[in-house]
């Protein structure tokens, strides 16, 4: 078996933390993922959230890629309603030209965030998703120099130019992106970490109405899974407490920073709060070594992925780069040699 894995990092600001301090484990545990032999690593788009730190991936990207040597590096993703396809373009082409070979752009189309952010973000106007799929296109066409001659834009250059481009993901939660990814002929990474329930049909039927492109001949796909980690069971599931509370926090409208494990542990959960959170545990995968390998193993073959990659969030940066360990060493001999 020769299998990629990878890392989602959503650069958690945990109780007591700066987000600064934040952004600086990111860039640490990047070095890591680099030196276990992960394949790439993802940085995630967020606005106004108190438990997430990076609202530009794009800029975080560079410093990763910097830091690090092998591992791939790139977004997970850029929300792209907010932003013209050029401007996009040019960042990536230029990521490119600073790190070739290298340079992941992963392209999501929710707000990462609430209705008031995204209309600040968007200079006063909510960005629907309307104009997505016609985005992608330019967005595309801008990277490749493969705008239609009557495209309106078809004569601008999306510089620096070069033969090198980065990879293209659609990055979803539902059958919407898997499906405009098939129509378009570009990789498409689902969220299971979102969405636990559906995502592996929406999977196979990426791959079934696949559409050859110059840029991709055959369907690729991964499968983004929240992982905890550790040497036993019981320990993987006191930690999973954490994010139990994190996952109740956002249920309730509660915008805060990861909370920590002692609060957890002393939270007055109601019968409700247990009844959400036995609910919300279905986007987890948690347990020793063994276990979340053999989980993890599943649910690629389920959704038929060539890629897993991992999001892992603990009450702590230590066990969180534990986390990431031991799933390396559980798949010790399988995951796919540099270079890639």
């Amino acid at each position: 078996m020769n299998l990629r894995v990878s890392v989602l990092d959503q650069s958690p600001i945990l109780a007591g933390v700066t987000p600064a301090e934040a952004v600086r484990e990111t860039v640490a545990l990047a070095q890591l993922a680099d030196e276990l032999g992960y394949h790439r690593y993802w940085l995630a788009e967020h606005h106004s959230i108190a438990a997430l730190a990076d609202p530009c991936p794009e800029i975080l990207a560079a410093r990763v890629a910097s830091a690090t040597k092998r591992i791939r590096v790139g977004t997970g993703g850029v929300l792209l309603p907010y932003y013209p396809p050029l401007k996009v373009a040019e960042q990536f082409r230029m990521l490119e030209a600073l790190f070739p070979g290298r340079i992941d752009l992963g392209i999501g189309r929710a707000p990462g965030g609430d209705q008031r952010t995204a209309r600040a973000m968007a200079g006063g106007a909510y960005p629907g998703a309307e104009d997505f799929p016609e985005q992608v296109m330019e967005l595309v066409g801008f990277l490749d120099r493969t705008l239609p001659a009557d495209h309106a834009f078809a004569s601008v250059r999306a510089m620096p130019a070069g033969d090198g481009s980065p990879e293209v993901w659609l990055l979803g939660s539902s059958d919407y992106s898997g499906l405009l990814a098939a129509h378009l002929g570009l990789r498409f990474a689902f969220a299971h970490f979102i969405s636990a329930h559906g995502g592996d049909e929406v999977s196979r039927a990426y791959r079934a109405r696949y559409q050859p492109s110059t840029r991709e001949p055959r369907p690729v796909s991964a499968v983004c899974a929240f992982v905890v980690c550790a040497k036993t069971h019981d320990e993987a599931e006191r930690l999973a407490r954490a994010i139990d509370l994190r996952r109740l926090h956002m249920a309730r409208g509660l915008d805060r920073p990861v909370p920590s494990l002692a609060e957890a542990e002393a939270y007055p959960y109601t019968e409700a709060d247990r009844a959400l959170i036995r609910r919300e545990r279905a986007r987890l995968v948690h347990g020793d070594p063994a276990e979340v390998r053999d989980q993890l193993l599943a649910l690629r073959a389920a959704f038929d992925a060539d890629e897993l990659i991992v999001l892992t969030i603990t009450s702590d940066y230590e066990t969180r780069r534990t986390s990431y360990r031991l799933v390396a060493e559980a798949f010790d001999g399988a995951m796919s040699p540099w270079p890639t």
